[in-house]
């Protein structure tokens, strides 16, 4: 790579706008496996040997150690470059009270606590992976083979109405952030159009909804097992 190249992608890292992008990107990502995740998750209502095999074969295979540090990777680049961005607009802000009238003109509830509600993802996150990931371990055999019994984990977690009102909570708080995320992610992109706007913030409220209503319905039904 030229040495004119190298400067310019210094230059685009180290801009508002190239910052803007790659979280913009990070984020999409992380959306993706929101998906993923909802889908495998769905398997619990199936019953407790299909989401224990699930859990099986996606821990057994090797390829899991690469797709979970790529993971980390892109989600803690999403966090460095938000906190990044957020320090970055209070340090332009010269007079707090005409920022604060300028913001409230076009902001939305969803837009003005992004920090907040990505802090509240950010602790729910550690806390999913102490209780899930770390969390007690049970064993149980599906079509002869020895597996983790993932499926008690969860409902015994559910089973408690303080766990569950967190996860809802949790999951109402991501809502509000990914919302406003999924059609600002676009907007950085360079997708900002008065035609297509309002179909794009639309479907990031879609997305929004469906995801999160499909978590809080998972747990719900974990919670009626018991």
């Amino acid at each position: 790579m030229s040495q004119a190249a190298t400067k310019s992608l210094r230059v685009y890292f180290s801009s508002s706008i190239g910052k803007k992008q790659i979280m913009a990107v990070t984020g999409l990502a992380l959306c993706g496996f929101l998906v993923s995740h909802l889908l495998g998750n769905l398997l619990i209502l199936v019953g407790a040997d299909a989401f224990n095999f699930y859990a099986y074969k996606l821990t057994s295979n090797n390829l899991i150690y690469v797709a979970e540090a790529g993971l980390a990777f892109i989600f803690l680049l999403h966090l460095f470059l938000a906190l990044n961005l957020t320090l970055q607009n209070k340090m332009a802000r010269q007079d707090g009270y005409y920022m604060k009238k300028r913001t409230g003109r076009g902001a939305t509830l969803a837009s003005s606590t992004m920090p907040y509600t990505g802090f509240v993802i950010l602790v729910f996150l550690i806390l999913h992976l102490i209780q899930f990931k770390f969390g007690p371990v049970y064993s149980t055999v599906v079509d002869g083979v020895e597996m983790r019994d993932l499926y008690r984990t969860v409902i015994e977690y559910f089973a408690a109405p303080l766990n569950l009102t967190w996860y809802i909570f949790a999951m109402t708080v991501m809502a509000f952030h990914v919302g406003h995320g999924f059609s600002s992610t676009f907007q950085s992109l360079g997708f900002n159009h008065p035609k297509y706007t309002p179909t794009i913030k639309k479907l990031g409220l879609a997305y929004s909804l469906v995801v999160a209503l499909g978590f809080a319905g998972i747990s719900l039904f974990c919670f009626f097992q018991n």
